[in-house]
């Protein structure tokens, strides 16, 4: 699914874009949090297609499920 996610440096100066198209993830992301509904974003977009959100979905988990967490020391307390 996240084949449709692409880096290019010469598109969107390399931020992951939806099949190389100059849409990138995340102004689908903003669009979406801001309440426009999928079917607004796909209407908007002629090029997109669902699966392109959903790959963005996927994409995004993708990268927060690679994410470093470090652990954090208890406080001292007086």
């Amino acid at each position: 699914m996240t084949d449709r996610i692409q880096f290019d440096p010469h598109v969107l100066a390399g931020k992951p874009t939806i099949r190389g198209l100059r849409i990138s993830v995340e102004h689908v992301f903003l669009a979406l949090s801001n309440g426009v509904p999928d079917v607004e974003l796909l209407a908007d977009y002629p090029d997109l297609e669902p699966d392109d959100l959903r790959a963005c979905y996927a994409y995004a988990a993708e990268v927060i499920g690679n994410e470093r967490v470090f652990r954090v020391p208890a406080r001292a307390t007086a």
